[in-house]
């Protein structure tokens, strides 16, 4: 009868990936289910490759090839990449592992640990991404960051315009800021606007 001690393992990791960390976090079912998928099926083609001399070059062809694919079928998040490239990972590593292996074991509570931790709310908690568009055009770097700063209460540590319309007079940037507790902007942003005019 064949040794399951690692599909048991592999079961068990991607449960804990999924639903006690991702699902819990983020609320996309879709994505759980398509973690599930991928790690299942990654481990049963290692599971078969595995007893072959060639294993590891198709192991690594095959992670190679599910991330191409899947990558290209819709857009997802840095974040969900970590996700499914440490979905892929388990997969591989108890499926090249034809009997219990400490050290795939022992691998495999690393990523899921390590994504654990790092995709903490708490981690990093007052840094902000957002795309915003503003109502108006504003050409001036140091007027559009005390605008930002000003509407978003928080201090922008880089910009990037991605588009400005003098016709319509919309600004389009990408912002990332860090929120500030308990001030205001306001005042800096009529002063940035009074330095410029004058």
């Amino acid at each position: 009868m064949p040794d399951l001690t690692m599909l048991l393992v592999d079961l068990a990791a991607i449960t804990l990936l999924t639903v006690a960390v991702y699902f819990q976090r983020h609320r996309r079912r879709d994505l759980v289910v398509a973690f599930y998928g991928v790690n299942i099926g990654v481990f049963a083609v290692s599971y078969v490759l595995a007893s072959a001399e060639v294993a590891v070059g198709l192991g690594l062809g095959l992670f190679g090839v599910l991330s191409i694919i899947r990558l290209r079928s819709s857009e997802i998040s840095q974040r969900e990449v970590a996700y499914y490239f440490a979905a892929l990972a388990i997969g591989l590593l108890t499926g090249l592992s034809q009997t219990f292996s400490a050290m795939s074991t022992v691998l495999v509570a690393v990523v899921v640990l390590s994504l654990a931790v790092v995709d903490h709310p708490a981690l990093f908690a007052s840094y902000r991404h957002r795309t915003v568009q503003l109502d108006e055009a504003i050409g001036d770097e140091d007027v559009l960051r005390a605008v930002l700063e000003e509407r978003l209460g928080g201090e922008v540590r880089t910009l990037s315009v991605q588009h400005i319309d003098f016709v319509n007079d919309t600004t389009l940037v990408d912002v990332r800021y860090r929120v500030r507790r308990g001030s205001t902007t306001t005042t800096r942003a009529a002063a940035v606007r009074e330095q410029v005019a004058a």
